[in-house]
């Protein structure tokens, strides 16, 4: 049996990160999903919380996704991250790749979420 996991949402716009969790709920109603609506907020709670997972939005006030990546990677160097975004640019894939992270483009669909989870699952 699977053991449950913590995935975390770090997306700017509570929209999205409603949008994600539901449809991660329904895939996987057993995890935990924990939701911060900025990089900062993210970094404080990945140093309370061991987190597994984390889907962490590119563009966001303040630090960007990638910043936010390397700083839980110190925290959380077991986890696993994909980065959601609608920056579509090769450049911005080929980073995601070299920091070993999982680049899933936005809009969040059941399909772009479902990705997300195979990469998890891996």
């Amino acid at each position: 049996m699977e053991t449950s996991k913590t995935l975390m949402i770090v997306d700017d716009s509570k929209v999205a990160r409603m949008m994600t969790k539901s449809i991660i709920h329904n895939a996987h109603p057993d995890w935990l999903i924990v939701e911060a609506n900025d990089g900062y907020e993210a970094i404080e709670l990945a140093k309370k919380q061991a987190i597994d997972y984390f889907s962490v939005d590119l563009n966001m006030p303040g630090i960007e996704g990638f910043e936010v990546i390397e700083k839980i990677c110190t925290l959380s160097p077991k986890a696993k991250f994909a980065l959601l975004t609608a920056n579509i640019q090769q450049s911005t894939h080929d980073k995601a790749t070299k920091m070993n992270i999982k680049c899933i483009n936005k809009p969040i669909t059941e399909q772009s979420i479902s990705q997300m989870l195979e990469y998890f699952n891996d």
